[in-house]
């Protein structure tokens, strides 16, 4: 190539510098390409249903078309095609889906709108594949009304939840019957309240008998339950109160009682549970036959679970199952495998004449098998490990997560059902990381989830038992080439002793590039209470990997008292000291781990979410020698406005033990500020309410204690809604860590 003229060769050398120093670029992340762009989006797999025993599953694929796999001959088929799927010309949005007993026909959810924390109303409609009709359920509701609709086993009728009350429509005439009439904001039918949802995992709140002549159901009590109200200042030139029903910690609890419809009739009875409707909790409710319901209760203080059953015909109620501990009982919940919600039911084994129970009385989670009718109770599975999450049945054989040798791991394991046999570890070693499973019926088949701090998440069919890939479901390659292109970190676990003798799990994210005659800042990010761990060997977040490429180490680490495998006296030691112990722990943690030479203790900051933010308070004002900034979201500041299961679960009642509220919220110790505090919350949050931060501004306030204060107008807790949201606060965590914890 030839120039003729100098701004000719000024233009092409620019232009190749610019492109040279792109190129270069391009293997870092910037907060645009995590959260506004979809550069680094991954697969995920749509959601599936076992049908024919686990003989083939049912998924959606383009969007409104619903496709048979075989499990085994991976033979596919169209089980609904899209061009049956239309309203007016118009295809309907497959959202999720279920099939009746006999797979015959078809619900399809779609028009969802948001319940709390997930999309639970909505439009259903059933698709006949018999006669290939199409029809909408609730034609006379308002659109997106419904809830939880759900067939009968002789798949003649369905029933659904509006507006808090039953209804059961026929399939064949069209007709609507109203099975409740009370349901009201406050007397709430067939689904939950705020604090059900959230402590206990809660949502759908009734159940068809397996002859279709009864449904069980919950009603919630609400009435006596105090409104919080947030403000709306943003949508109107007048601010808008936003009343929210939230049983705060030491108010009594809502009501709740289980009423039965007799669908012949039209009658409902009220299952004579003793206790008290108050003070008492009924977090679980299934029927184990056509005459036989098993329900679970709780007392409020939430030590002692009771297991009942109730037979319709004759209307027996029977204590089958007592459990109790000094702190306090988990139901299905928090599992240990992974963050999230269960509907707390007991898997039936034996023909259903026992069921599958998880509990702590030896000193590490064990399943148990309990026999309904006579109580006796057999250990499944022996040994000082503990069980993380149940994961389904063979015929003889029952599944579980567990990680007998590593904490920070998760694996499927196989036990005997009969309590004789051996433990079997089913996941294959070339699998390390954290592994979950969705096992079919009859246990010869599962989709399998595998991701580590080295492997995005990836989804596959296997065989068991002898896990054989039968199928590649999300291999996110695309995904992993784009990481791949990336500068990325080192990533190493440790363990870290305290002066106290506590040792803690701890996963570091090295600077990329990293030298060790060099110093770096240090990020500590936290949670460290029962609900969640955070040193899991889990996929990093494209967040940690930009932190890693600015210069920092990022460190998590888990206390005592978080749901990891380390035994019940691990776990259970926070009651009554949460911000106590966990905190002390964290702290005197980061004082051992920031002895290593290549860490800066000048430049050390804190953060965290939620449970994360309350932690990253405690250990700004508990140990101001340690951290100089820290940056706190959504956190709950005074364990006394928090809601009453929750805190009153893992710190009992404030009503006789007031002192372990005041010592363990962060609001007490908030006059030891020294260094850089960024407090972040929603507005709206309706879980972890902005009312704790104005709290904890006001006596900052009051001790002339400096600090930024970000609030999210009518943002809920996950401060998400709203376009640009992530980007906005991803970008104010970031320039406030640059400011006070500088890279050199």
């Amino acid at each position: 190539m030839r120039f003729t003229k100098p701004s000719q060769l000024l233009f092409f050398l620019c232009f190749f510098i610019t492109s040279s120093i792109l190129a270069q670029k391009s293997d870092l992340l910037t907060l645009e390409r995590i959260y506004a762009s979809s550069e680094f989006q991954q697969e995920r797999l749509q959601p599936i249903q076992w049908i024919e025993n686990g003989a083939a599953y049912v998924t959606v694929e383009d969007g409104n078309e619903l496709v048979r796999w075989d499990s085994k001959s991976l033979e596919k088929s169209v089980f609904v095609p899209g061009s049956a799927l239309q309203n007016n010309g118009k295809p309907i949005t497959i959202e999720s889906f279920s099939l009746s007993d006999d797979g015959s026909k078809v619900l399809i959810f779609n028009n969802s709108s948001r319940v709390w924390r997930s999309n639970t109303k909505g439009d259903y409609w059933v698709y006949d594949l018999e006669n290939e009709d199409l029809k909408q359920l609730g034609n006379d509701f308002e659109p997106s009304s419904l809830m939880f609709a759900k067939f009968s086993a002789d798949n003649s009728k369905v029933a659904y939840v509006q507006k808090f009350n039953l209804y059961l429509e026929d399939f064949q005439t069209g007709e609507v019957t109203q099975l409740t009439s009370d349901g009201t904001d406050k007397i709430i039918n067939g689904t939950f309240d705020w604090a059900y949802e959230e402590e206990f995992g809660k949502r759908d709140g009734f159940a068809w008998s397996p002859d279709a002549e009864h449904i069980a159901f919950w009603q919630i009590d609400a009435s006596e339950i105090g409104t919080f109200y947030m403000i709306n200042n943003t949508d109107s030139v007048y601010s808008k109160p936003i009343p929210l029903q939230y049983p705060k910690v030491g108010e009594e609890p809502a009501g709740a009682k289980i009423g039965l419809i007799d669908l012949a009739s039209k009658n409902t009875e009220w299952l004579p549970i003793p206790g008290g409707e108050k003070e008492n909790y009924l977090p679980g409710m299934q029927w184990i036959n056509e005459d036989l319901l098993l329900i679970q209760q709780m007392n409020r203080k939430q030590n002692q679970l009771t297991i009942w059953t109730y037979k319709p015909s004759n209307e027996e109620l029977k204590k089958v199952y007592v459990e109790t501990e000094e702190t306090w009982v988990d139901l299905a919940y928090p599992d240990l495998s992974r963050y999230g919600w269960s509907d707390n039911s007991l898997p039936l084994v034996d023909d259903g004449k026992a069921f599958l129970r998880m509990t702590e009385k030896d000193g590490w989670r064990h399943i148990y098998k309990v026999n309904i009718a006579s109580g006796n109770k057999t250990l499944l599975t022996p040994g000082e490990f503990d069980v993380a999450s149940y994961g389904g049945l063979s015929d003889k054989e029952v599944f579980f997560i567990a990680s007998p040798d590593n904490a920070t791991q998760r694996y499927l394991y196989a036990i005997d059902l009969a309590g004789k046999g051996k433990l079997r570890r089913v996941t294959p070693d070339a699998f390390e990381g954290v592994n979950t499973y969705d096992i079919a019926p009859n246990g010869q088949v599962a989709v399998h989830n595998h991701q580590s701090t080295s492997d995005p998440l990836t989804t596959r069919l296997v065989a068991l038992p002898d896990h054989k890939v039968v199928k590649y479901l999300v291999e996110n390659e695309a995904y992993k080439a784009k990481l791949a292109s990336l500068k990325t970190p080192e990533i190493k676990f440790t363990t870290v002793t305290t002066s106290e003798g506590v040792t803690l799990d701890a996963r570091v994210i090295y600077p990329v590039d990293f030298d060790e005659k060099k110093k770096y800042p240090v990020v500590f990010h936290v949670y460290g209470e029962p609900w969640s761990t955070v040193a899991t060997d889990t996929q990093v977040g494209l967040y940690n990997i930009m932190l890693a490429q600015k210069g920092y180490f990022i460190i998590d680490m888990d206390n005592r008292g978080t749901p990891t495998l380390k035994g019940s006296e691990w776990r259970k030691s926070i009651y009554r000291k949460i911000g106590v112990i966990n905190a002390r722990d964290q702290g005197l943690a980061a004082k051992e781990l920031l002895k290593l030479p290549y860490l800066d203790e000048s430049r050390v900051a804190v953060w965290g979410w939620s449970g994360g933010g309350s932690m990253t308070l405690n250990l700004m004002f508990k140990f101001p020698e340690v951290y100089q900034t820290g940056m706190s979201v959504a956190a709950v500041s005074n364990q006394l406005i928090y809601d009453n299961i929750y805190q009153e679960r893992y710190m009992g009642l404030p009503q006789e033990n007031m002192d372990d509220f005041v010592n363990g919220s962060p609001i007490t110790y908030a006059k030891n500020l020294e260094g850089n505090l960024l407090i972040v919350h929603g507005t709206g949050d309706d879980n972890v309410h902005y009312q704790g931060a104005e709290m904890l501004m006001n006596e900052l306030i009051k001790h002339n204690k400096q600090f930024q204060m970000m609030p999210y107008p009518n943002r809920s807790h996950g401060i998400n809604e709203g376009a640009g949201t992530s980007l906005h606060l991803y970008t104010l965590l970031t320039n406030y860590l640059l400011r006070n914890t500088p890279v050199n």
